[in-house]
């Protein structure tokens, strides 16, 4: 599993190495609002979703489409295949407004970490 990114979802573009390094839309949420700019912390955020057992039923391949966890600050993040034969994935943080979040910070407490 590795982490790629989405410049649709940066303002700053910290490490990702992204092209463009960042391309905000005004209709997608950003990492930047939970304080993710570096790689490493948005691979950790997925890899606690697995070990959490917080991913989807749907798989593309090996992988499964998406992965869920929480912040630290208690932010729900999502993250979708972005290429299934690498297993790379890119991630956001849902609104806040998303009646799913209560299902993922439900689920995020309720899970033991393996």
């Amino acid at each position: 599993m590795s982490y790629g990114g989405n410049p649709e979802h940066k303002r700053n573009p910290g490490d990702f190495g992204l092209t463009p390094p960042a391309q905000p839309r005004p209709d997608k949420t950003l990492c930047d609002e939970v304080r993710i700019f570096e790689r490493s912390v948005a691979l950790e955020y997925l890899r606690h979703g697995v070990e959490r057992g917080l991913v989807s039923e749907s798989w593309t391949g090996d992988w499964p489409q998406n992965i869920w966890a929480m912040t630290v600050d208690g932010r729900a993040l999502e993250a979708q295949i972005e290429n299934a034969q690498l297993g790379t994935y890119h991630a956001y943080p849902l609104p806040e407004s998303d009646p799913f979040v209560s299902e993922v910070r439900k689920r995020w407490e309720q899970a033991h970490v393996r």
